[in-house]
C-alpha cells in the first residue's frame, strides 16, 4: 500500500508507537487493531508494517523498552542500605509518574505477550526486582530493617509505588513532592525502620 502523502520514516516510525502506545493504554491491547493504530497516525494499513510486523512485536518494544530504560535510570546510591532504599522508592515514583501510559502497559498486559516475549519481560522485572529485594536483604543483615520475606515485601513495595499511577493526577489535592514523602513513609514503615 502506498504511504500517506506527507508521511516520513522519520516521523511516522515514532508516531506509530505513541499512537499504539496511547490506544493500548486507553482500550486495552486486546481491543486495539492495527487498523485502528494507522488511523490514529494517518497511514494506510499496510504501511505500519513498514515500522513493526505485528501489534505484538509493538507491544514487546514498548514493554522491553519501558524496562531497560527504568533499569538504566536507577539511581546508584552508596551508603546504608536505609538511605539506599529512600533512593529506590523516590526515584521509582518520580520515573513512574512521568510514564504512566508506559507503566500501565508493562503491568496490565503482560497476559497478552506470547511466551518468548514474557520471558523477555519477565527476566527484565527480576532484575529490577533482585535491585531492591538486594536492598532490603542487606537492610536486614545490618540490623535497620525488619523483613520477614524479602522477595514478598520487594513485591509489595513496588506493586504499592507503582499503583500511584493510576490514582495521581498534577491538578489533584497533592503535589508530587507532598505524595513522594508520604510514600517513602510509608516504605520505611513496612521495612520497620
Amino acid at each position: 500500500m502506498a504511504r500517506t502523502q506527507g508521511s516520513h520514516s522519520a516521523h511516522t516510525g515514532p508516531k506509530v508507537r505513541t499512537a499504539a502506545e496511547r490506544l493500548f493504554a486507553r482500550h486495552g491491547y486486546a481491543a486495539v487493531s492495527m487498523r485502528q493504530i494507522a488511523a490514529e497516525v494517518g497511514v494506510q494499513v499496510g504501511a505500519l508494517y513498514v515500522y513493526t510486523p505485528d501489534k505484538q512485536s509493538l507491544l514487546f518494544e514498548m514493554m522491553k523498552s519501558h524496562l531497560e530504560g527504568l533499569i538504566a535510570a536507577l539511581p546508584q546510591v552508596s551508603g546504608e542500605p536505609l538511605k539506599r532504599l529512600e533512593a529506590f522508592t523516590r526515584f521509582h515514583v518520580r520515573y513512574h509518574l512521568d510514564r504512566p501510559e508506559p507503566v500501565f502497559i508493562a503491568y496490565m498486559e503482560l497476559r497478552n505477550l506470547n511466551a518468548e516475549n514474557f520471558s523477555v519481560i519477565e527476566a527484565l522485572r527480576g532484575k529490577y526486582e533482585a535491585f531492591l529485594e538486594t536492598i532490603l536483604r542487606q537492610g536486614v543483615e545490618a540490623g535497620d530493617m525488619s523483613v520477614e520475606d524479602s522477595k514478598v515485601a520487594t513485591l509489595a513495595i513496588i506493586a504499592m509505588l507503582t499503583g500511584i499511577t493510576t490514582w495521581f493526577r498534577d491538578d489533584g489535592r497533592l503535589t508530587r513532592a507532598e505524595v513522594e514523602e508520604i510514600y517513602w513513609d510509608m516504605v520505611r514503615r513496612m521495612v520497620g525502620a
